[in-house]
């Protein structure tokens, strides 16, 4: 006979905060971009990392796309991304891509991807090859890349930036402390020098990052976290809550309420960046026209 637990040890489940709830997507132009995704046969990490804003953004006809597939080589404990044996590299999706863009006539795109451990650039040549049919195809657009680490190889990371992005993103995600737990395969210090010498290689084009809390962080190490960026120019900071995707994923220690947000803005503004994004459902893309107007009306940290 099973041995009940005793009543102190049974923790309920956190009921999710008000701030947190959205409304389930539903709309006639994310019905369209859900049906063109499909037809195209794209994968969004709007869908595949399970965005609570996909409702939001879709609607107003904006998304993220991920390209070189939808399976990861790494499989970090936070991430809902499936992880694995990636499939062949699909070297027409560059194309699908970009005349998605033109199909949704963006002003404003957003191209990330999975972790390519196994590909020699780690998939550096396919960023370049859909930024410049992108380019190609819809000129007025801005685009902006978040990309991998490229295992630290710089030559991946010129190969991205020579194609020419307005943004280029990399997230930190989370503090030195919790990345053996959080992060498979990442690397703190080797995260940092990829925005470093993004910074020093392209000035002009602006770097970005993103930390999510709730996962058992110390404000401390925010705040180190917000200088280390500082230190090497970022231009572009979002905080967001970290939402446990499955009871498989890493557990989630707390829910921060709007008001600590605001003072992690606060704090970050004090840093020195040109724009700081903070909010229960902020994500890395969200908003991110907005983010590189305020780089691009600004002035390039040097």
């Amino acid at each position: 006979m099973p041995v009940e637990a005793p009543l102190e040890f049974i923790r309920p489940r956190e009921p999710k905060p008000e701030w947190l709830k959205v409304r389930a997507p539903g709309s006639e132009n994310y019905l369209r971009l859900k049906g063109l995704m499909k037809e195209l046969r794209l994968h969004t990490v709007c869908e595949e990392a399970r965005c609570p804003n996909i409702g939001e953004c879709w609607h107003h006809g904006t998304a993220t796309f991920m390209i070189l597939g939808d399976v990861c080589t790494r499989a970090c404990s936070y991430c809902a991304v499936s992880h694995g044996k990636p499939h062949e590299l699909d070297t027409a999706e560059p194309e699908r891509v970009a005349g998605a863009i033109a199909s949704m006539a963006l002003r404003h795109a957003v191209i990330t991807s999975v972790d390519r451990d196994d590909l020699a650039d780690g998939g550096a040549f396919i960023f370049a090859e859909t930024i410049r049919l992108t380019r190609e195809r819809v000129p007025d657009c801005r685009i902006e890349v978040l990309i991998p680490d490229f295992q630290g190889i710089e030559t991946s990371l010129r190969v991205v930036l020579d194609a020419g992005p307005d943004v280029l993103n990399h997230n930190i995600e989370t503090v030195p402390r919790l990345y053996r737990m959080a992060r498979s395969g990442g690397k703190y210090p080797r995260s940092l020098e990829l925005l470093d010498r993004s910074r020093r290689y392209r000035p002009n084009i602006g770097t970005k990052t993103g930390i999510m809390v709730g996962l058992g962080e110390e404000i401390d190490e925010i705040v180190q976290v917000f200088t280390d960026l500082s230190n090497v120019g970022v231009s572009i900071l979002t905080i967001g809550q970290y939402l446990r995707p499955t009871p498989s994923h890493a557990p989630m220690v707390r829910y921060y309420h709007p008001d600590e947000f605001a003072e992690l803005k606060a704090i970050a503004l004090s840093k020195g960046f040109v724009h700081v994004e903070s909010g229960p459902l902020v994500r890395s893309s969200y908003h991110a026209h907005e983010q590189a107007d305020a780089f691009l009306n600004g002035s390039p940290r040097t």
